[in-house]
């Protein structure tokens, strides 16, 4: 029996070391897979160090009467806007709008399907007038189209699209003049409205701003897209041969969302993201700080993570290898946790790509993740406005004096990602100076392009000259 029991005790001993090695190199093996899983992380981070057009020759003036309307076309959502004038002194009497998602098939299309479905909305809207809204007898309904895609403009209400972006990918269109489109689209539906004023969002939020305030000098537009555009001395436009405006000043469109340079902190998953997109080569800026993609950055680096490092375990999730399944929203969710536990990062990993064991370790490294790519945006997007206000030369506080420049924002990914906001603002402050920023104001300007665009359609009005002979 002896024997026996020391056979037992023996056999019992070895299958608790073999239990214990197990557990040792699953610690181990778990261990480093977690030290892999944050040198990528740490090497992204490394990778993303910040390190510090279009002209329109007349504005409102306050002195626009009458109804207008307005079509902000410029991602996966348009808006349509009415907008009642009052006059000099009166400005925006009232103004109602209604927001329409585009289906995913007509961003692939044909243009007439597109353009239909647009016109469409814009008439349904227009029955909606009520009381006091409806144009003086015998006047035509007047439009400015708010359309926040690169095209070469060959009149204020003209524009040929030179190619799309944002998801976009419509071949027909391309070459065409966008007014010419919807003018089409608009007979075909039985609407009769005439276009009178074609810019992108940022001419308009700057319009718009400039109609309230006279110190707005510049437009930035931070959401599905990036732009901005700012007001310049009509003579310090080199390319300009033509006649000078009376004001002496012009608004200058950027497209800075197809700026690229060496000197941008790009990443292998941004390399890869441009290879994959629609536009490739093309909207380099903005592909590494707008709101179409930073959700989709995070997604590329966690799938690295899953598939070098076993992040999320042997398995890689599969929801995870599907391109912008992950959106900035769920980003910016994620990214503004302060539950203790994240709870908020659990849900967001288990609704979105159906992962559902997660360790506070892991949703940790997740939020830190998030604020990476959100910090780089921010801090890239302040270097651009910077740029702005270093071109127009009020960068330096001169002889004491104290000159108010304020940016008219407008976007979702600024208004609504907090985080990302507070950091471009900091960013701001940090690259100008205390003295300088303390004079630098950013103006959230709500549908401010909706609003821009319908201000233009009223100064470029066919009915304008005749009313003010």
């Amino acid at each position: 029996m002896g024997k026996v029991a020391v056979g037992a005790a023996v056999v019992c001993s070895a299958a608790v070391c073999a239990a214990a090695a197990l557990v040792v190199r699953h610690r181990m093996r778990c261990s480093g897979r977690w030290v892999r899983a944050m040198a990528i992380l740490r090497e992204f981070e490394e990778n993303c160090g910040t390190h510090i057009g279009t002209v329109i020759r007349k504005s409102p003036r306050q002195e626009e009467n009458g109804l207008f309307y307005a079509l902000d076309l410029g991602g996966t959502n348009f808006r349509v806007i009415r907008v009642l004038l009052g006059g000099r002194d009166g400005g925006v009497v009232k103004q109602e709008f209604e927001e329409v998602s585009i289906p995913p098939h007509l961003m692939t299309g044909s243009s007439d399907a597109l353009f239909d479905y647009i016109a469409t909305a814009l008439a349904n809207f227009v029955a909606t007038e009520g009381e006091g809204l409806h144009p003086s007898p015998g006047k035509q309904r007047e439009l400015g189209f708010t359309f926040s895609f690169p095209v070469r403009q060959t009149s204020i209400s003209s524009g040929n699209l030179i190619k799309w972006t944002k998801g976009f990918s419509i071949d027909d269109t391309v070459g065409e003049d966008v007014v010419g489109e919807l003018t089409k689209a608009m007979e075909r539906v039985g609407l009769d409205m005439r276009v009178s004023a074609l810019v992108n969002d940022t001419i308009g939020t700057l319009a718009g701003g400039r109609y309230y305030n006279p110190d707005v000098i510049a437009a930035v537009i931070l959401g599905t897209g990036t732009n901005a555009a700012y007001v310049e001395r009509a003579q310090a436009i080199p390319k300009w041969h033509g006649l000078l405006p009376k004001s002496g000043e012009m608004v200058i469109n950027m497209e800075w969302g197809n700026f690229r340079s060496s000197h941008l902190p790009l990443t292998e998953y941004d390399q890869d993201l441009d290879v994959e997109s629609l536009n490739p080569g093309e909207q380099i800026f903005e592909k590494i700080i707008s709101g179409m993609y930073l959700g989709e950055i995070v997604r590329r680096v966690l799938l690295k993570m899953a598939e070098e490092a076993a992040f999320f375990g042997d398995t890689v999730p599969p929801k995870l290898k599907i391109p912008f399944i992950l959106r900035t929203p769920h980003m910016s969710a994620m990214h503004h946790d302060e539950s203790s536990d994240l709870r908020v990062v659990g849900s967001k990993l288990k609704d979105i790509l159906e992962i559902s064991h997660t360790s506070l370790k892991m949703r940790k490294a997740i939020v830190e993740l998030c604020d990476i790519v959100a910090t780089r945006g921010a801090r890239l997007s302040a270097a651009g406005i910077v740029g702005i206000i270093k071109k127009l030369g009020r960068d330096a506080v001169k002889d004491g004096e104290k000159q108010k420049s304020v940016i008219a924002m407008d976007g979702g990914l600024y208004e609504h990602y907090s985080k990302f906001s507070s950091c471009m603002e900091s960013t701001l402050k940090e690259l100008l100076g205390e003295e300088v920023s303390d004079n630098i104001v950013i103006k959230l300007s709500n549908d401010g392009s909706g609003i821009g665009a319908a201000l233009l359609a009223a100064s470029h009005s066919q009915y304008l000259e005749g009313e003010e002979s």
